[in-house]
């Protein structure tokens, strides 16, 4: 007999199967939220909370992570579904979906396992952007089956450092949200960026997926203005980044990236039309991935046109010739 549940009670279904199903079984495939706080026009405190359902094991989890006080903060809560695998509350982690696509309330209340307590209000800057769908396989395995929502934000209300018990006001730092579902095996995938670059006019965004020799198997994107407009997308996407370590200097991630503290380079984007945006960049950790490589780098940006603004790069990945020259898994997508 399958469980119902809830949520059973609505038109939201979208295969004959009960909300708990997934349209592909598979141990990856997930549904998760991702928030990302940091200050408008300087390298600072950096505030990361994720949240995710994973079908296949019946569990959702939420993970507080970033740099507060310039020490690192990684801290994760877990739940069964036990009947209700929708609501998204997790341990003391709760999100609330105040009013779709405009307003979302983040909570972490105090808890000896949580590295922060969050009191934090989402407040949309820019329209949101659906990516089309991405996937990719080796042979017959999928490795990647995604959706995926980016936004920008205004964020608003207090991060208390556990560690310290300090108290901090956040007042209108930028961020991005991301929800994203379906199958992704993060310890197989060759190599993705993912960039949210915060301006006074809006955000620039893009999702780009390579394999080990460099060629592009899915790039999608936006500009999405503060001024309530549609977003224009972006058709295609080129970059010439580099690590950098604590000195500034260009050095290899090698296998695990012992020397690296940071990115540099510059990014290109092409937006429908044909307008051409070209950011230079420079920045430091803001959360290491460990064993799966790279993770999200805090940086300044600066535009040709002498725009300035502050940004989240993410570089990812197993194995790619230019940003993690030594294989970390195997039988990768070819």
């Amino acid at each position: 007999m399958p469980k119902l549940t809830a949520m059973d009670e609505f038109f939201v279904h979208q295969i004959p199967e009960p909300l708990p199903a997934v349209v592909t079984h598979h141990e990856h495939w997930r549904e998760s939220l991702f928030f990302i706080v940091h200050p408008r026009d300087r390298l600072g405190d950096v505030i990361i909370l994720t949240m995710a359902t994973f079908p296949a094991k019946g569990e959702l989890d939420s993970l507080q992570l970033g740099r507060i006080d310039g020490t690192s903060t990684i801290g994760r809560h877990s739940r069964p579904y036990d009947g209700d695998p929708h609501t998204l509350t997790v341990g003391p982690v709760s999100v609330q979906m105040l009013e779709p696509f405009k307003t979302v309330k983040i909570d972490v209340v105090a808890d000896p396992a949580a590295p922060v307590s969050l009191d934090l209000t989402f407040t949309a800057r820019t329209p949101a952007y659906g990516l089309r769908r991405g996937t990719m396989k080796a042979g017959h395995e999928i490795i990647w089956d995604q959706s995926h929502m980016v936004q920008s934000g205004n964020f608003n209300g207090t991060v208390t450092h556990a560690a310290t018990g300090t108290t901090y006001a956040i007042d209108d730092w930028w961020g991005q949200r991301d929800h994203s579902w379906g199958i992704r095996n993060h310890a197989r995938c060759p190599f993705w960026m993912w960039l949210a670059i915060q301006l006074p006019d809006g955000m620039l965004s893009v999702w780009n997926w390579e394999l080990t020799n460099g060629a592009r198997i899915y790039a999608d994107g936006c500009w999405s203005p503060a001024d309530g407009g549609e977003p224009v997308p972006v058709v295609d996407f080129r970059h010439d980044l580099h690590w950098t370590n604590a000195d500034g200097n260009e050095v290899s991630y090698e296998r695990d990236g012992a020397d690296v503290a940071g990115i540099a380079g510059r990014v290109e984007f092409t937006l429908e039309g044909g307008k051409v945006v070209g950011l230079e960049a420079e920045g430091r950790w803001a959360q290491r991935y460990g064993p799966v490589g790279g993770g999200l780098s805090e940086v300044l940006v600066t535009t040709d046109d002498g725009r300035t603004g502050t940004a989240i790069y993410e570089l990812t990945g197993a194995h790619h010739h230019r940003y993690f020259p030594i294989a970390r898994a195997e039988n990768l997508p070819r």
